[in-house]
């Protein structure tokens, strides 16, 4: 059953600060201004979290007339991994963990839930793409795979780091520090060390180093905070059964 005490809300969301150009439109969903209920208040926008599929898709509906979406995003069917496709129609969700896009009207989209969302484009406002960068997909090189299938030099991106969880609630063991570092020495200034004999690792500080890395200079975002921000964020590690937001960009 939907929530009736939430048809006066209106979805929310965070537009993000960059100088991108005047034709780019993109932003990442808060969780207030839907209807789905308990573990999933309220703009779940999820279907695979075992939320009412009926309130999964009104809160899509929202948020797409909401923020006047031109077209339905292109939903994907995320699997931590490094693929990119193009933000084409499809039947059945790809399982890709980004998107690119060329065209206007075409909606890169990926979904979070503590998992780093990278939104970019390039200075021209011809090319946009969407990226999940969890630990598994940065260290597995999706920002990579992401800029290369731009096909833009990467010092005429732009990229956005979305809200993601914080390193004091990100503890990884010596398997995934030893990964990055073995991808990027460089990316050790990203983990420090707790009493439990474990690492606190920066999803930012990893990805604005891959980004380095790759030539793209110009990053903006970051400084969210996923897990202790519960009013506007949805968090997996801090409640394993809960919705997801949904990161977007498009060319109007």
């Amino acid at each position: 059953m939907l929530n009736p005490l939430a048809a006066a809300q209106a979805p929310a969301w965070v537009t993000p600060q960059w100088p991108a150009p005047a034709g780019i439109r993109a932003l990442t969903t808060l969780r207030s201004g839907g209807v789905s209920q308990g573990d999933f208040a309220s703009l779940n926008l999820a279907l695979h979290v075992q939320d009412d599929p009926l309130a999964v898709a009104e809160n899509r509906r929202r948020v797409i007339e909401a923020a006047n979406i031109p077209a339905e995003p292109v939903w994907l069917n995320q699997v931590h991994g490094t693929d990119v496709i193009e933000a084409t129609s499809h039947t059945v969700p790809p399982s890709a963990d980004a998107s690119v896009a060329h065209r206007a009207g075409q909606v890169c989209t990926i979904m979070t839930a503590d998992c780093l969302p990278v939104l970019f484009c390039d200075e021209a406002g011809v090319h946009v793409a969407a990226a999940h960068a969890g630990w598994r997909g940065l260290v597995g090189g999706v920002l990579a795979n992401t800029v290369a299938t731009l096909q833009v030099a990467p010092d005429r991106l732009l990229a956005w780091l979305g809200p993601a969880i914080e390193q004091p609630a990100f503890e990884v063991g010596d398997e995934v520090r030893a990964q990055f570092l073995a991808r990027n020495p460089q990316s050790e200034s990203a983990f420090l060390s707790n009493a439990r004999g474990r690492w606190q690792a920066d999803l930012y500080a990893l990805a604005r180093e891959e980004l380095r890395r790759l030539g793209v200079i110009r990053v903006y975002g970051g400084g969210f905070r996923c897990f202790s921000d519960t009013e506007r964020f949805f968090s997996f590690r801090r409640q394993s059964r809960t919705g997801r937001m949904a990161s977007m960009i498009w060319i109007d």
